[in-house]
This record gives C-alpha cells, structure tokens and sequence, in this order.
C-alpha cells in the first residue's frame, strides 16, 4: 500500500509565506521536509512464527537486509530487518521483543541503509547499537557526513601495507607478539581466564590515537565494571565504548559489531591511528547464527549455518590498514572458544582470517599468572619482519628456552629430572622463573615498547643470542 503525502505544494506555500527574515530558520526546515519521502509504502503483518515476522504488501518495495517498522498494538514501534522472502511474503526480525505484534498490524518501509554521523566529541561515549547515548550524557551531536553501519573493507589493491609497530603497553605481547598498525589479532580464551582485563590494559596503555571498543552480548552486570574499573577514566577519555547486552535481540548485537567497526573506519578517515577492540567474535557469529537459523538457513558445524562463516571475513576484513594517505585500524577480536577447543568452527575460521592469535591458556590462570598468554601457542605474522635481528635473536633464545622447559615439565615437577643430564634443559630450569616474572604484569602495571625488550634481555642473564 502507498500513502501520498503531497509535499511539492506543501513546499511553494512554505516558501512564499516565510519572511526573509526567518531565512536561516527556514532553510533547515525545509531541508527536514525535504528529507520526508512523497510517499510511505506499508503493509500488513500476515503471520508470526518464533521471532519471525511475515508481512505481504511491502514485498516488491525491500530486499534483503531492507528495514521496516511494525507497530504494535500497545502502540510500540518496532524496528525489523528482511531476512529474506517466502510465498511473496517479507520475512523480518525484530531489533525489539514482539509483545503486542499479532496478524493485521501495520508494516512501513523505513529508511535501508541505516547511517551514522560521528564527530570527534563521541570520544569518551558509551553507545548502543543504533548510535544513541546509553551513558546518561547529552544527546550525542551528529557530524555533516553520514557513514554506513554495514560498509565494505577498502580495495586489496589500493590498501597501505602494515605500519610501524604499535605499543599495546603489554609487555609480553610486545616482546613476543609485536602488533603494527593496521594488523588484525585473535584473543584465543576460554571464560574467566581474564580477556577482558588484557583488553582494557591495551585499551589504556597503547599509543594508538583513538579506541574504538564494542562489547557484543556482554553480561549487563559487568558493562559498568568494565567501563569504570577496567577501563578507568584515561582509558575511556579516548574510547568510544559500543555496547549491545546478551540479552538483546540477535539483530542489535550483530549491528553492535557493525556499528563498532563504522566508527573506526570514521576515526581510520581522519588519518587517526586507531585500535579497534571487540569482544567478541564469537557472540557475534551466535547472533548471526540465531538470525540465520530464524530465517530458515540449513545447520552445518555445530548448528552454525552458511551465512556465519560468510559474516565473519566481512566484518573482520574492515579492520587493517586504509587507503594511501587515510590512517589505519588495528583490531584484536576476542573468540571465546567453545569448552577451551580452540579448534571448534568460529575459532578455527577466525584464526584463518587474522594475522595473528593470541592464546589466553586456563592452566597459566590457574597457577596464578596473569596475563595468562600461552607465548607457544600465540603467533604474530608481522613477526619478525618488523624486528632488528638483535630483537629476532632475543624472541628466538627466550622461546627455544620456554620450548625446552615445557618439554619436560612433568619430569621437572616430579622430580625425575636429573641436572646435568640435558644442557639446555638445565640453562631452561634456572632461567625459567625470570622469565615467568617478565610475563606477569599486572593491571594497573605500564611497559613501554623499548623497555620490554631492555627486561626481556636482563631476564635472560643480559645476553640476546
């Protein structure tokens, strides 16, 4: 159905009645009546299975990924997305819960590509998913140029390479993983062996210029514990925080992670140096897999259809690099591994996408090492071309050691190790518990890029080859 608003005669009588005086005034009223469509197309809600909205009537007028809003008969208005279409029929979720929907009520075609327009003055905000304050401050203020949520990564080939390193203020992630701008790393973890407070103390100790930081089906009690304890005020003062709840609709916290992403390629445009934090990929890939699912997608691996795997690489490749002369967006993204397999689906497909991974190990927290980085297991690609031979020999000695201990660790902690029966296990026992102390640090703790190479070689008895 199309109803008609008539607005050209609208506007001639506007015009000729307003005063010169009121001409400013007047010129932003007109542009808001201009942005008003000649006509709003509707149609009716037809059925209702699960979270799954069927409407006829607006069919010809969306497409897949197109927006509608129903209301509902308390009088609510709920925004949906088209997931896809059956018998001429529109098949939409809902960004709300469906209380008050029922057969009859009124769908209208709303606005497709949904847009934001970020300012500077965002830093220090926390928002939700669709660009509003959720931190109790003012409204926040809109920039001249609107940005796209769902946007696509830049051309491969018109893309810079990766940058110089980036200090994470971490200092076995510098020494051992050496991040550079522009560079995507995967935080590997299981639940409560401590992601979120290595995220926070990368988010208030890197030089990056800004933090982009989207917390995806995080648990409500925990966002403010986050923000004001982990995060701290210097952390925030240069952040935006983005924030969509577990127990949000899949749509808001799949867009919450688009939405993350939009205002880094903002920040990236202006020539900032950004790091991009996002926790994490995994509820990302849940939510797309609850929409999925809903729409009528077959299951694959572990209940995850098609369009999860498909999702993954297009919000994960809007990190890196940007074109010449633009800044850069390094990401790390937290996957939270399934039972501590850090090979199920969405690890697995995400360690093939990043440069990198970062491996957070249950057995290090347990024995009371934070952060708890397996440094074996964690792999950076940048490495060690963007290292001085002098750092490349160091890394090397310090893992050839760390390698050793770990080989015979069990017979270390029997006791059925002899010394002097292996060389290197022996040079690995006595330089062990350095190099354990150089891996912990604790929160609250900063280490500059320069000096944790300077600590790492002190641990290693001052030598680096």
């Amino acid at each position: 159905m199309v109803h008609l608003l008539r607005l050209p005669s609208l506007l001639a009588a506007l015009s000729s009645v307003l005063p010169l005086s009121m001409t400013l005034c007047s010129a932003s009223l007109l542009e808001a009546i201009n942005a008003v469509p000649a006509h709003q197309v509707f149609g009716r809600v037809t059925g209702v299975q699960g979270l799954l909205i069927e409407a006829s009537g607006v069919e010809r007028y969306l497409s897949v990924g197109g927006r509608c809003a129903v209301w509902a008969r308390n009088g609510r208005k709920i925004p949906c997305e088209v997931v896809g279409f059956r018998d001429n029929r529109a098949l939409m979720l809902p960004f709300g819960s469906l209380e008050g929907i029922g057969i009859g009520c009124r769908a209208d075609v709303a606005e497709s590509q949904p847009t934001i327009a970020p300012t500077p003055a965002w830093l220090g905000r926390v928002i939700n998913a669709h660009g509003e304050a959720i931190d109790g401050g003012p409204p926040l203020p809109r920039g001249n140029m609107p940005h796209p949520i769902r946007n696509v990564p830049p051309p491969a080939h018109l893309r810079q390479r990766v940058g110089a390193k980036l200090d994470l203020g971490v200092r076995a992630l510098n020494a051992f993983l050496t991040c550079c701008e522009g560079q995507r790393m995967g935080i590997f973890s299981g639940s409560g062996v401590g992601k979120s407070i290595l995220m926070s103390m990368i988010a208030r100790y890197t030089s990056a210029d800004v933090a982009v930081i989207g917390l995806i089906g995080e648990r409500g009690r925990e966002v403010q514990e986050f923000i004001n304890d982990e995060l701290g005020p210097e952390g925030l003062a240069r952040s935006v925080v983005v924030v969509a709840t577990s127990d949000e609709a899949a749509l808001i916290r799949r867009q919450a992670a688009h939405m993350t992403l939009a205002i880094a390629e903002y920040f990236r445009d202006l020539g900032k140096s950004v790091l991009c934090l996002m926790d994490s990929v995994t509820r990302f890939a849940m939510a797309q897999r609850e929409i999925g699912l809903a729409a009528g997608e077959p299951p694959t691996t572990k209940g995850y259809p098609p369009t999860a795997f498909a999702e993954l690489p297009k919000l994960l490749e809007r990190a890196g690099p940007g074109e010449n002369g633009k800044g850069s967006i390094t990401g790390l993204f937290t996957v939270l591994v399934d039972g501590d397999d850090h090979n199920e689906p969405i690890a697995d497909a995400a360690r093939g996408i990043l440069d990198g991974h970062i491996v957070l190990e249950r057995a290090i927290a347990e024995r009371g090492r934070y952060p708890a980085i397996n440094i074996l297991r964690s792999v950076s690609r940048t490495m060690p071309a963007c290292n001085t031979a002098d750092e490349n020999a160091l890394v090397t000695r310090a893992r050839r050691i760390l390698a050793a201990y770990e080989n015979m660790a069990e017979m270390i902690r029997l006791g059925a190790y002899r010394k002097g029966s292996n060389k290197e296990v022996d040079e690995a026992i006595s330089l062990y518990g350095p190099l354990e102390e150089f891996l912990r640090q604790g929160k609250d703790e900063r280490e500059m890029l320069s000096g944790s190479y300077a600590k790492l070689a002190r641990a290693l008895g001052g030598t680096s080859g």
